[in-house]
């Protein structure tokens, strides 16, 4: 297939079009290249990519409607993979404005490109974050979405809307993945492995939010690649069992339908942390520090419906994916 993967040059865009080339497809990347993190590590990830032949990079603004609605236009895209986003649900309470640009305007525009050319299945990144106020466990599709503690999160609940609007007037076939803690090799500086790794080595205390007591649902690298993958294969199509009386959230009369991507095993934060020390062989000098503004206190994938309708199993354990994730910032660090 023909594919366009934007945020190809970022963590998961990175991974999951090196999976698409690595079977065959062909793929179109593109990506802002932005100077939210180190983009050093973006071009790196890029390099890796361009020794594919079926591999090609445009560097655009998805809020740029006239280049997107062009190079749709021009390339007729049979599958869209969207990952591109403004990240950081932290962020988002210092400069709200390049959230809406970013994930609502840029949205929109690829949304509307694959509505005008006819993409065959469009699957876009959403977020654990969603389930916002919601505490019941582990978090399920049925659940409502409707409290969202952030605007990165109220952002990426926009877009399941509009992707079910899309698939409800256009019969656009549209798949949303809430991703759930993602990490390891060529992973966001911005994140807690990556910024615990750098101090642990640098001899430097790490900032221990919560004081370590919430839990994450970690998921490898790896494993969510491979969940993205297939789930591109997998078509959303209606759900001829939805009722209209008692709607479920997560599938629709329409062709559109929402999925949990998360390793289905929380682990608290101070067990993180223990991994981590482990396979650096040093111990942490820890901040203790209450709870973050717009943090979740704890995350936990039901993904029984992903591993049923997709085929996606999580395979790796914590103590492997941080073991591979110290050994890659090793040896591109130089440490």
């Amino acid at each position: 297939m023909k594919l366009l993967v934007t945020g190809a040059a970022g963590f998961i865009g990175f991974h999951t079009a090196r999976r698409l080339l690595e079977r065959g497809d062909e793929v179109l990347g593109i990506d802002n290249l932005n100077a939210y993190y180190d983009p050093q590590l973006k071009a790196s990830r890029l390099d890796i990519l361009q020794r594919q032949r079926n591999f090609r990079f445009e560097r655009m603004e998805l809020a740029d409607r006239d280049a997107v609605a062009a190079l749709f236009a021009r390339e007729r895209f049979s599958r869209v993979v969207h990952l591109a986003a403004q990240a950081g649900v932290r962020y988002s309470t210092v400069n709200p404005h390049i959230y809406v640009q970013s994930n609502i305007c840029g949205f929109l525009h690829v949304i509307e490109g694959c509505r005008q050319q006819g993409v065959e299945h469009l699957v876009y990144a959403s977020t654990s974050s969603v389930y916002g106020a919601n505490t019941h466990m582990p978090f399920s599709e049925n659940q409502n979405t409707d409290h969202p503690l952030t605007l990165y999160a109220a952002t990426k609940k926009a877009n399941e809307l509009m992707a079910h609007s899309y698939a409800s007037l256009y019969g656009l076939p549209a798949t949303g993945l809430r991703f759930f803690t993602v990490y390891g090799p060529w992973g966001r500086p911005d994140m807690a492995l990556f910024l615990f790794t750098k101090n642990i080595l640098a001899g430097r205390p790490i900032d221990v939010f919560n004081h370590g007591h919430h839990q994450r649902d970690f998921t490898y690298i790896d494993d969510i690649a491979l969940g993205v993958v297939g789930a591109v294969d997998h078509v959303a199509m209606p759900d001829p069992d939805w009722n209209s009386d008692a709607p479920n959230p997560s599938t629709s009369r329409a062709p559109y339908r929402i999925y949990n991507i998360g390793n289905q095993h929380p682990v608290q934060l101070l067990r993180y942390i223990e991994v981590l020390e482990a396979c650096l062989g040093r111990e942490a000098k820890k901040n203790f520090l209450p709870m973050q503004l717009g943090d979740i206190p704890d995350t936990w994938a039901d993904v029984e419906a992903l591993v049923r309708e997709v085929g996606y199993r999580p395979r790796t354990e914590l103590e492997v994916g941080v073991k591979k994730f110290v050994e890659w910032y090793r040896e591109y660090y130089g440490e």
